[in-house]
């Protein structure tokens, strides 16, 4: 970060700073470059960081390559009945395939899992019951999967319903990444959800999302944070369970990801996660969910199990699951060859600058702010007439 980019920062105490000032580069994850009291004290508000010229932000490679590798593994809704054993029979499973991916075929540096490896989900459950079902961050999880990177120096990546004492009632959907050291990272918001995408169905997806809560959200993180590159000694890295919005990965793609993962759970759209890859020029993982026995509600395998996938910055294919089954996907990332060349994509803003701010959003954002949908049915009562379409 420049000295102008630094003095820009505010004094508000937070205690999401220390992952803040570390995704910016200003300190390493521990805080070492700052006394621990400045560390606690700065940077709440960060403002936007981004390089004008091409090129973008990053700290030293530990290493020129690594192996990434995506854990298709299954889903399983917690059983609310018995809400902590049932999320802890979730967590030792993903533990067991942790052990299972290092134990065979050489180190993966990076371990990246599904959307919901350890809550699950259900269309059925209200907010009360989602929020039973979902973990803290840190929390009993975080731990568990802490000493698992920190045994085989690898990073952890998953996502989960996430419950947090800051934003009381909100349900969150975040991507967390758990560094080889066993602290935590950096965890990301869902940026959106997409509304209207059941059609007759009289549901709407109830998750707080960073467009549902912009406004609350950039004041208690910064404008940086509403589009979030985690910068590792292994490469930047961002995260999303975000489906077919490429305007999204665009912006990720400027600020400097390098290495996307993208969560999904019931399936996605091969083609977006190859699209990504090939227009930005950037190494694109996703995880979905693998046959999944003995999920309340759903088939064994619903038809949107399986297609775990890496493309490279070229579009192609380096490797996907071979079945719908639990199953590993790897690929070899060289990332210092890689970020010898690696710039921002190119793109001809003037030609249509002036059309994108133009542009009316179909849904305002902060809609959950000030009220949070009880369900599914209640989410759609209260968004169907918000929308600023005919």
């Amino acid at each position: 970060m420049n000295d102008s980019a630094a003095s820009g920062l505010s004094i508000d105490l937070s205690r999401r700073s220390l992952f803040q000032l570390a995704a910016a580069g200003l300190v390493g994850v521990g805080g070492g470059a700052l006394a621990p009291d400045v560390v606690q004290a700065a940077a709440q508000k960060l403002p936007l960081q981004y390089n004008p010229d091409g090129t973008y932000a990053t700290v030293p490679l530990a290493k020129d390559a690594f192996t990434l590798a995506v854990i298709q593994s299954r889903v399983r809704q917690v059983d609310l009945s018995r809400a902590n054993a049932s999320r802890k029979e979730n967590l030792d499973h993903m533990v067991d395939l942790i052990d299972a991916a290092q134990g065979w075929g050489g180190v993966k540096e990076v371990l990246f899992f599904h959307e919901f490896p350890i809550t699950g989900w259900s269309d059925k459950w209200s907010r009360v019951d989602s929020l039973k079902a979902a973990i803290e961050i840190p929390g009993e999880e975080t731990e568990a999967l802490g000493k698992k990177a920190k045994q085989y120096g690898c990073y952890i990546v998953f996502g989960s319903y996430v419950r947090d004492r800051d934003w009381a009632n909100h349900l969150l959907s975040i991507t967390t990444i758990i560094g080889p050291d066993g602290s935590i990272v950096d965890k990301h918001w869902k940026a959106r959800n997409i509304k209207g995408v059941f059609g007759g169905s009289n549901y709407e997806i109830y998750t707080s999302t960073i467009h549902d809560c912009l406004d609350a959200y950039v004041e208690m993180y910064g404008r940086d944070a509403v589009i979030p590159v985690t910068k590792t000694p292994l490469g930047n890295f961002i995260t999303s369970s975000v489906q077919r919005e490429p305007e999204l990965f665009r912006a990720f793609a400027m600020k400097g990801g390098e290495v996307f993962l993208r969560t999904a759970t019931g399936g996605f759209t091969r083609e977006d996660i190859q699209a990504t890859a090939l227009y930005n020029r950037v190494y694109v993982a996703a995880s979905n969910n693998a046959v999944s026995p003995n999920n309340p509600g759903f088939f064994d395998d619903s038809g949107a199990a399986g297609g775990s996938c890496i493309f490279g910055p070229d579009g192609r294919l380096i490797d996907e699951a071979n079945s719908v089954n639990e199953t590993i996907v790897t690929a070899r990332i060289p990332i210092a060859q890689f970020r010898r060349t690696h710039r921002q994509p190119v793109v001809h803003m003037s030609l249509y600058r002036d059309l994108f701010d133009a542009y009316q959003e179909r849904y305002p954002p902060n809609l959950f702010t000030a009220y949070q949908p009880k369900d599914g049915r209640d989410a759609y009562e209260y968004l169907k007439n918000k929308a600023t379409w005919k």
